[in-house]
């Protein structure tokens, strides 16, 4: 009697525990998280944002949220419906990460132009949030890339300010940053007039290349100042058919054509899948689309955007005075993985720049050997992590999104995988010496990248 008893309590206990969800344990019951969710670090961040936010903050920014009670949050309006529009002759691989990564990546702008070793737009917007940025504060990335960090404090009602010794990486985020408000019509037209947009910047590359030959005789030419001046003389310059169509000559929208034939130019050189005019009609088209939707999402509140300012600069000399950032994210070049130059480099000759001498001034691209290269990339990091704690405010939070692979670091030390420092604690021990003090490390698996970088670590550092 007593088994049979023991048996059922046991029974009813089991039941009730299989009965609840992780979800509902974690969370309150009015809380309800986006589709594929399916990573512990993307769990355990989504429930620092349930403890750092209200209700109404969630709905505003939360990035792990779909509804709060009745209502849809912005993250999930902003992600649904179609995906990033894809080429026709995309691989299904590339289709089938776009669909189950519907609201980690690729929304908004964040899916204008590929680039490698960028961040998960989702999981920068939780990190903000769990930083503890408000709207109205500022946040930096000193080594902004593709501007992830830029465009969703910029969503999310937070200043940002990036820098980059790339220029290259500087025009994209800004482009980028314009799609968000770009002016519709005027690409629209562009769009069906794409055949006379094309034969424009083909003809504006060949005086790029002109103007490459007095850059690498010693003269630096801004890419913006350069684009002003093709608005004032392209016209008389360029034949009937080169012209662009009526406003696409405002800076916005400058910007945001430039982007996408640069995309296809640089796709061009790699693939002769398709026609090099076809290519850029087709990615036109997908920045339209792109544009479009989030406008549609943001459509009455474009007045709650922030400020965001990409820079071209020095991370190790960041012209910003002391205690006048509340937040810091960045990720340090994967200088052991990525080229990122060799990466970029239609782009950079495009724009005229001296390769050779910004391979110089980019962190972990100085050095000839592997070993030079690890020693000035550590005493790079130094001064990197030094201007951090110079610039941030006291209590605030600097987060390093590093990844590290330590069987390649072991080829370059000569010792074993096993005994191999990671880059991470690498730098948890050099912004200690800077009052950069670890609160939390958070593992996460590298997925696209995974034959050079396996893992790759969130570590939170707080200003004390």
């Amino acid at each position: 009697m007593k088994l049979a008893k023991a048996r059922k309590t046991f029974g009813h206990h089991i039941s009730e525990v299989l009965s609840d969800t992780i979800e509902h344990r974690l969370f309150a019951r009015t809380l309800e998280l986006v589709p594929q969710l399916n990573e512990v670090y993307e769990l355990e961040l989504a429930f620092y944002e349930s403890q750092v936010l209200s209700d109404e903050e969630i709905i505003r920014n939360g990035a792990y949220f779909a509804r709060v009670g009745d209502t849809f949050t912005r993250h999930f309006l902003i992600c649904s419906g179609e995906p990033v529009r894809l080429p026709k002759h995309s691989s299904s691989r590339l289709r089938s990460f776009f669909r189950t990564n519907q609201f980690k990546t690729g929304y908004a702008t964040h899916g204008l132009f590929p680039y490698r070793g960028k961040f998960h737009p989702q999981m920068i917007k939780a990190l903000i949030n769990i930083m503890g940025l408000k709207p109205g504060e500022t946040v930096l990335d000193p080594m902004m890339g593709s501007g992830t960090v830029l465009i969703e404090a910029r969503l999310m009602g937070i200043k940002s300010i990036g820098l980059d010794a790339s220029p290259f990486c500087r025009f994209m985020t800004q482009a980028k940053i314009d799609g968000l408000t770009v002016p519709l019509d005027p690409v629209r037209a562009a769009l069906r007039d794409a055949r006379q947009v094309f034969d424009y910047f083909q003809a504006s590359a060949g005086r790029q290349n002109t103007e490459r030959t007095r850059i690498e005789a010693g003269e630096t030419r801004d890419l913006f100042e350069f684009n002003n001046q093709i608005d004032e003389s392209a016209q008389s310059a360029q034949t009937e058919e080169a012209k662009l169509p009526p406003g696409c000559e405002a800076e916005q929208v400058y910007n945001f054509l430039l982007l996408a034939y640069l995309d296809s130019a640089g796709y061009s050189e790699r693939s002769a899948r398709k026609a090099p005019f076809e290519q850029f009609r087709a990615i036109l088209e997908r920045y339209l689309v792109a544009a479009e939707k989030i406008q549609n999402v943001l459509s009455g509140a474009e007045d709650e955007l922030a400020e965001a300012r990409p820079l071209q600069g020095d991370a190790r000399n960041v012209p910003i005075p002391e205690r006048s950032v509340d937040g810091i994210i960045f990720s340090p070049p994967y200088s052991f993985a990525i080229d990122y130059l060799s990466n970029d480099a239609f782009h950079l000759g495009y724009m005229g720049t001296d390769l050779e001498k910004l391979r110089q001034e980019m962190l972990g691209l100085r050095g000839k050997s592997p070993g030079e290269k690890f020693e000035l990339y550590k005493e790079d990091m130094e001064k990197v992590l030094s201007e951090c704690a110079r610039i941030l405010r006291t209590g605030r939070i600097c987060t390093i999104i590093v990844g590290t692979n330590n069987n390649q670091l072991s080829k370059i030390l000569g010792i074993p995988p096993g005994k191999v420092k990671g880059i991470d604690e690498i730098l948890v021990e050099l912004g200690g010496q800077h009052g950069l003090k670890l609160i939390r490390k958070l593992e996460r698996q590298i997925t696209g990248m995974a034959n050079t970088m396996r893992t790759e670590y969130i570590v939170i550092l707080q200003r004390t």
